[in-house]
């Protein structure tokens, strides 16, 4: 079993890009007509030949040709085949799936899969407070009268994380009981981002998870499992309890980062079930110049499990239905809690 980082099984699956890309443009040119059915049949195909998950999802891909094939005509408008092409992606379930054209873009929408379980506006009355501070991506502060420290860390997406940033963050809250790293409705970003943030309480090799491609038309057709490890450093780091909090909006680099805790027993979930998307995606090209992105990698977790419908929490905490009301966040409250034990 080799060992890679998460930066360079990125990399890999970027090179599978550019491969398939290429390939797939001398096969137009050569065989396939610019037709709806002809596009119909490429996309279902690629599908089902390279997507990394229709058996863990118990999707019958066969079943859904013959759900949309009905739907495809050779008069039909570019419109309209765009929703049937993007209807048949989205019964993939996957925020990683889309097809882009140039007047519109298939997605799914994870968000909506659960409540969202946070409320900003409580959180900046009555836990940031009106002297919080920015760094870099982090809005952060005390709380519980200068005993914890909470980080707001709102998408993986904003920029990428600096040592300046961490190490601030690390002497800011170094003589707190513990931290709560909130990563509510994250819907992801920078992969290299996770390694960076995992750094803040990590300074040794470990196992975090495995990885590995589809790279063949059957269902198990898969590369060999790659472990992906932190990196040794002699940097400082937090060595208290950390408290991650995630909802269904915690999607894609944040679920990553979720799964990343369960090598860490002082890193602890609590929330809802992240929004998943533990697979990376690879790009391709349709007959009719219209791109599309799927997820052909899969994620193990070092318990052996794949999270790709979502990573649990620890301690499942949805917020109340009054908390608009009262002002409370009572996931904050029971990771107070936690830190406090």
């Amino acid at each position: 079993m080799k060992s890679k980082n998460i930066i360079s099984i990125l990399l890999i699956v970027v090179t599978f890009t550019i491969y398939f890309s290429s390939c797939e443009k001398i096969a137009f040119e050569k065989e396939i007509e610019n037709t709806p059915l002809e596009n119909y049949n490429y996309l279902w195909n690629e599908v089902n030949e390279k997507y990394a998950f229709l058996e863990y999802k118990n999707i019958n891909w066969d079943s859904i040709y013959e759900v949309y094939y009905p739907h495809i005509s050779s008069d039909m408008t570019n419109d309209s085949l765009f929703r049937v092409l993007g209807n048949m992606l989205n019964e993939l379930r996957d925020g990683h799936v889309n097809l882009f054209s140039s007047f519109n873009l298939s997605r799914y929408d994870i968000t909506l899969l659960g409540p969202v379980n946070i409320n900003t506006r409580i959180i900046k009355e009555n836990y940031l407070g009106t002297d919080y501070y920015t760094t870099g991506s982090f809005v952060h502060n005390f709380i519980k009268n200068g005993d914890i420290g909470y980080i707001r860390y709102s998408s993986f997406a904003n920029s990428l994380i600096t040592d300046y940033e961490l190490d601030y963050l690390l002497e800011r809250y170094k003589n707190t009981q513990g931290l709560i790293l909130d990563i509510r409705q994250n819907g992801g970003g920078y992969v290299d981002n996770v390694p960076k943030l995992i750094s803040l309480f990590c300074n040794d090799e470990r196992l975090l998870y495995e990885t590995q491609i589809k790279n063949g038309p059957d269902t198990d057709n898969f590369t060999l499992l790659e472990s992906v490890n932190s990196n040794k450093t002699d940097k400082n780091i937090y060595d208290k309890k950390i408290i991650v909090l995630t909802d269904r909006g915690s999607y894609s680099a944040s679920s990553f980062f979720s799964v990343c805790t369960y090598a860490f027993d002082d890193v602890i979930l609590v929330g809802d079930t992240t929004g998943g998307g533990l697979g990376l995606p690879n790009g391709g090209q349709l007959p009719n110049g219209w791109t599309y992105r799927f997820s052909i990698t899969r994620t193990i977790a070092v318990n052996g499990q794949n999270y790709e419908n979502g990573v649990p929490p620890d301690y499942t905490i949805i917020l109340s239905d009054d908390a608009a009301t009262t002002g409370v966040d009572n996931v904050i409250e029971f990771a107070v809690n936690l830190i406090k034990l």
